[in-house]
């Protein structure tokens, strides 16, 4: 809710902003909904939800105008106009920020002062444990998790330790063509009398010419010519991405058949589990870097349904041979990665970060977003997605806005200005009274369509896979 400050004259101009007239005069203040969620509990029709500014947003295609939600406002602040439904807070923020000496954020204050408030107004209230609660004694400022990383500035690209990890956690791609010595040292490690030495040279007085070499070569860089091993090898660092598994347990809290989990801070994972309810398409899908996924080597058998069922692979088990294996540059380290919620002043108030935070650990405001750290996970999916990059990532991968579709559906608009003021592309045009997108400008990050308060716009974007520096 947004509270009106002892400096507020009563002018109604907050009053007249408001774009679903969630603000009203009692005893000559200013007073707004408290966006409790009582009408969102018993909307009847499911047309009302939550939006991710934490406010309340009435979908009048599925609105019937049944009055359930103002008949359990606990404020009767809602009120029905020729069918449409108003007084119900979508947290846009537009009184806070157009009189900023007025009117205030009230899920910045104190409990008490919340409900000292409220009772002051002599209004009934909701339920107490409805009021949002701000501790700062046992606020968590800060979260972390433990995972292995990679020195990009030590890192060659050979793909070593994506061959050694067990469970296929580590994915390299170089810009060398098949055919080519990547340096991953394998060809060494699998001749038996040591003929191969670390730069790839072969002492062909004591090579038996057995092959294995010329078999592990991941790149198909070893050949045979007048029975001698040949090796086409470059001599020059190549330029490449790594990805990795987070370690940030995310799949774990999505694994709804408890086959995955984390175990003091290590993922672990017993496939004899799947073979009830499995249910990985969630985990998999979310995955913040896309490593998990099914193993393509590895089943198990259903004696029930008669059949073979795959397991999963792509998430790391700590187990640290990659930085075992890595012991010429050193590049595989065990790290801990922290963030305190900051983001930076490019964030577009998009909402994409909430949409794919899968822990409800994101609440969006203009300009900005809040997060609960006691839910985060330090998945980084925010940062994955987040189109202007706002959001800090260790990893190199990154999803970017492909394509999409936006439209306003006038017949729903209110006419509020609010996607205008947000969008950062001036993609929003104002012809003759109506609001419609410019798909030219558009770059469907959706910051026009979370400020809606009518659910008015048909929207659906795309990603796209993409690798990128840090």
């Amino acid at each position: 809710m947004f509270l009106s400050t002892n400096t507020c004259e009563g002018k109604e101009d907050c009053i007249k902003t408001c774009p679903t007239k969630s603000i009203r005069l009692v005893n000559g203040i200013p007073f707004s909904c408290l966006t409790c969620g009582i009408c969102y509990q018993n909307c009847p029709n499911g047309a009302i939800f939550q939006n991710s500014y934490g406010g309340y947003v009435v979908d009048r295609a599925k609105c019937n105008g049944c009055g359930m939600c103002m008949y359990n406002c606990p404020t009767n602040n809602i009120t029905i106009e020729d069918g449409i439904v108003y007084g119900i807070c979508s947290r846009c923020g537009v009184c806070a920020e157009q009189y900023p000496e007025c009117r205030v954020d009230g899920f910045e204050l104190e409990r008490d002062k919340q409900i000292t408030l409220i009772q002051s107004l002599n209004i009934l209230n909701p339920p107490l444990d409805n009021v949002r609660h701000k501790n700062e004694k046992n606020k968590v400022t800060e979260v972390s998790r433990n995972c292995f990383a990679t020195d990009l500035e030590k890192c060659i690209f050979c793909g070593r330790c994506e061959e050694y990890c067990p469970t296929g956690a580590i994915h390299v791609k170089v810009d060398r063509a098949d055919g080519i010595c990547r340096e991953c040292r394998l060809c060494m490690d699998v001749c038996p009398n040591g003929s191969m030495n670390k730069l790839q040279i072969v002492n062909k007085s004591t090579c038996t010419l057995c092959l294995n070499c010329m078999k592990a070569c991941p790149n198909n860089a070893i050949s045979v010519d007048d029975f001698n091993i040949v090796i086409n090898n470059l001599r020059q660092k190549p330029t490449g991405s790594i990805i990795s598994c987070l370690n940030c347990g995310l799949c774990a809290d999505l694994c709804e058949n408890g086959s995955l989990k984390k175990d003091e801070g290590k993922l672990r994972y017993d496939p004899t589990a799947d073979t009830e309810n499995r249910t990985h398409e969630l985990a998999m899908s979310y995955c913040p870097v896309q490593t998990l996924t099914e193993d393509p080597e590895m089943f198990i058998y259903d004696e029930y349904d008669d059949k073979e069922l795959s397991t999963l692979s792509g998430f790391c088990v700590s187990c640290g041979k990659c930085v075992q294996v890595c012991d010429e540059v050193n590049a595989r380290q065990y790290i801990t990665q922290c963030w305190n919620g900051e983001v930076s002043d490019d964030c577009i108030s998009c909402g994409i970060c909430v949409e794919m935070c899968q822990e409800g650990a994101i609440t969006l405001h203009r300009g900005s977003i809040s997060v609960d750290m006691s839910k985060c996970v330090l998945c980084e999916n925010c940062a994955v997605h987040c189109p202007v990059d706002a959001i800090p990532k260790s990893t190199m991968y990154k999803n970017e806005i492909e394509d999409g579709f936006n439209f306003i559906e006038q017949k729903l608009c209110m006419h509020c200005g609010l996607c205008h003021g947000i969008c950062s592309y001036d993609a929003i045009e104002e012809i003759d009274g109506n609001y419609v997108v410019n798909e030219e400008k558009c770059t469907y990050c959706g910051a026009c369509k979370n400020a809606c308060p009518a659910k008015a716009f048909l929207f659906e974007r795309n990603f796209k896979d993409s690798i990128e520096g840090i």
